[in-house]
Parts: structure tokens; C-alpha cells; sequence
């Protein structure tokens, strides 16, 4: 069942969190609020959990309405069948990993099987043998598995995710991201992921929500946010843009040719500063009047030189 968000608003004192908002998730897709901090992601998304109380709007899962400012319904967290994954993992220090893992049936009463469904979910994040252990006797990938099988064992019908994995490091967190999204597909789960990490967003969702300062600024799969943002915001905060007018044109770094093809654009630049990157260079360059550019190229350019760059219409994108 999709869950559905009408009209929801929230401010805290004076201060605007969220403005009146409408989003669809759709049943089965992985679905990311993409914003910095401040911009509403992590108030939308306590509010879907029950975790904060909207000011106005609705909240519907299916045919049912979990919160309905008019109405009088706030359904409470606990009975909105939701899991839940937290930036802190969020374990009990005083419980093994199999009674971590069991909390959330025991608290919902759902302890028939118990033992049954709290194996399955050990086997399902790959912590067989482990169940024994401690928080403090685990890595934190493996802590991490465990909030995500503490979230999954009661079969919710969404699970909510808020930047689960910006406690690790930097190559666990690239693990971890794979990870994780393999097993919600393998579980075929409905899921919102909160992140301000634009690579966690784009690699690993169906959907991408991009907010700023309590708004949705465009919804769309990643190729879509990437290839053709509606609003500046977007182009900027989603990978790189060079600039061709102001807030109007851009194109991306991949899309300049350092050799002219018929109908090509030319523009000249030049060269600041060169950073080897593996597979690439990255090139900064000095295009004056248009601010600062950014092109990969496949040798290392002389800093300080001036160079000519070359853009195919079709790959200027044009935001109106």
C-alpha cells in the first residue's frame, strides 16, 4: 500500500520546518528525502513514524488515515507498523543481538514463533552464530545489521531510515550502502531513507525527493533529478554544474569535450587547479564572466593555462 502525505505542515516556535507538503510513497520502491541539514527531511520524516505531531495535513496508508489534522486521528507510533533504522543504530547495551532483535515482536505482541522469527531475520542480515554477543562485542557494520533486522522482524510495511549509515567510515559506509539496499530488495521492502549524502541518494533509489528549507523542490528517479533538475537548487546540489547563464543554463563536467565537433559551442577558460581522481582528472577552470567551471579530462593539464572547451547543444540543459 502507498503511503500518502496531504497538505502536511510543521513549525517549531516561529520557524517553519516543514511548509504544507504533498508526497506519494509508493509501495515497494526505495524511496530518499535528499535536502542539507535544516531542510525539512528528518521532520517529515518523525512525523510519518508518529514521532512528531503535524500542525495540519494527512497522513494515509492504503484506505487508512493515520493522522488527519480535521479528523482528530493521530495513530500512535507504536501501532503504525512501521520499523524503523536510527543514525545511532539505537541497540540495547543490556541485551544480546537475538534480544535486541526481539524487542519490537515482544513489544507489539507478536511473540508467537518468536524464536522461528528472530532466526529468519539473523539469517537474513547474515549474523548467524552472533546471536549471543553484545552491542559492544559487534563492529559497527554488524551493529548496523542488527538495527536493520530489529526493523524488518515485524514485517512492517515501511521501513524508515534516518542516515543509518553517517556514523561509519568512509569504506564501511560504502559496504554497508550496498548492503543494505540488497536486502531491502531482497525482502521487497517499502522504504524511506533520509540522507544529505547526494552518492547515498543517487545509487541507491528508485526515488529521490530533493528538499530546501521546508520545501520539495522536485521528485523523480535519479537519472531524471540529475539529468534535467527543475530548479537550481537541484543542479547544484546534485553532482556538479557548470554555469552558461546564470541560474537559466548549465551543463555537466562529462558533457565538455576538450575537441571541437560541428555545431559545438566554444568557450575559453582557464586553467586553476588539476586533481587526479584515478580513472580522470578533474580541471577547474576560470571561465570569467561565468563564475567557475569544472571538466574531467584523461591527461593532466598545465595550471595557469588558458584552453578552449567545447558543449554540444543537445547537452545544455535549460531550466525554465
Amino acid at each position: 500500500m502507498d503511503v500518502v502525505i496531504q497538505g502536511l505542515q510543521k513549525s517549531f516556535d516561529q520557524v517553519k520546518a516543514l511548509h504544507p507538503t504533498d508526497l506519494r510513497i509508493r509501495q515497494g520502491r526505495f524511496t530518499t528525502l535528499l535536502g542539507p541539514s535544516g531542510c525539512g527531511k528528518t521532520t517529515l520524516l518523525r512525523m510519518i513514524a508518529g514521532l512528531e505531531t503535524p500542525d495540519r495535513g494527512e497522513i494515509s496508508v492504503g484506505d487508512e488515515r493515520i493522522f488527519s489534522s480535521a479528523r482528530s486521528i493521530d495513530k500512535p507510533a507504536h501501532r503504525r507498523s512501521f520499523g524503523m533504522v536510527f543514525q545511532d543504530f539505537a541497540l540495547w547495551p543490556h541485551m544480546t543481538v537475538f534480544e535486541n532483535i526481539a524487542f519490537g515482536l515482544r513489544a507489539s505482541g507478536k511473540t508467537k514463533d518468536l524464536k522461528r522469527q528472530v532466526q529468519e531475520a539473523v539469517d537474513t542480515v547474515r549474523l548467524g552464530g552472533m546471536e549471543s554477543r553484545y552491542p559492544h562485542q559487534l563492529s559497527g557494520g554488524q551493529q548496523q545489521r542488527v538495527a536493520f533486522a530489529r526493523a524488518v522482524v515485524t514485517k512492517p510495511q515501511l521501513v524508515l531510515f534516518d542516515e543509518p549509515l553517517s556514523a561509519l567510515d568512509a569504506m564501511l559506509r560504502d559496504e554497508m550502502r550496498l548492503e543494505l539496499i540488497s536486502l531491502v530488495r531482497d525482502i521487497g521492502l517499502t522504504a524511506l531513507y533520509v540522507t544529505h549524502d547526494q552518492t547515498e541518494a543517487m545509487s541507491m533509489s528508485d526515488e529521490i525527493v530533493v528538499m530546501k528549507e521546508g520545501r520539495i523542490l522536485q521528485v523523480g528517479q535519479p537519472e531524471h533529478i540529475y539529468g534535467a533538475p527543475v530548479h537550481p537548487f537541484v543542479a547544484q546540489f546534485i553532482g556538479k554544474s557548470n554555469w552558461l547563464e546564470k541560474d537559466r543554463s548549465m551543463v555537466r563536467p562529462e558533457h565538455i569535450s576538450w575537441q571541437q565537433a560541428a555545431g559545438d559551442e566554444r568557450y575559453t577558460g582557464t586553467i586553476r587547479s588539476v586533481s587526479y581522481l584515478g580513472d580522470r582528472y578533474e580541471v577547474q577552470l576560470d571561465m570569467g564572466g561565468l563564475g567557475s567551471w569544472t571538466a574531467y579530462s584523461q591527461m593532466r593539464m598545465p595550471i595557469g593555462e588558458q584552453a578552449d572547451l567545447y558543449v554540444a547543444a543537445q547537452h545544455i540543459h535549460r531550466i525554465l
